[in-house]
């Protein structure tokens, strides 16, 4: 039996001063397209690093301190239906994940979807709790687990 490969990639929960979250709506799609942010780490690169670099390719926010980083890294497959898998990710049965909780310290002027490469056309802030009913079906199971590890930490920021 031939063992799964999976693309190693981070997930950034962007929490607000309130202990809302940042989601945000993919530009490729029509279907459940609320989620956080999250992207590949690249040969050699420190996770934390990546999800810092990550985190401000997508929406331009540089101004953030970290929280929590999990504890465990999440994985999930692709479905076998998928039609969104670029080139470089075809090789891989899915994406596991290693998250990380900031806290966002800046003005929301900071928050710029206009990116060279933009993967979001929307954005709002969001219950944690919320966040697995807004994401596709085949991450729901990671969303579900996040949100579960970094709870104690959104609830002390909650006014």
């Amino acid at each position: 039996m031939t063992e799964k490969l999976y693309r190693p990639n981070v997930g950034i929960m962007l929490m607000n001063k309130k202990g809302k979250i940042f989601a945000a709506h993919r530009a490729d799609t029509r279907e459940k397209a609320w989620q956080m942010p999250q992207g590949g780490i690249d040969a050699g690169e420190d996770p934390l690093e990546a999800a810092k670099r990550e985190l401000f390719e997508e929406t331009g926010v540089k101004s953030v301190s970290l929280v929590a980083e999990s504890k465990e890294w999440y994985s999930y497959d692709f479905p076998s239906d998928v039609h969104f898998v670029s080139e470089k990710k075809k090789s891989f049965a899915g994406q596991t994940q290693k998250w990380f909780l900031f806290l966002f310290e800046g003005n929301e002027s900071e928050i710029n979807l206009n990116r060279p490469h933009p993967e979001f056309n929307d954005w709002r802030w969001e219950d944690a709790e919320n966040m697995p009913e807004l994401i596709v079906d085949f991450k729901k199971s990671v969303y579900e687990q996040v949100v579960q590890e970094f709870l104690p930490f959104i609830e002390a920021y909650r006014s």
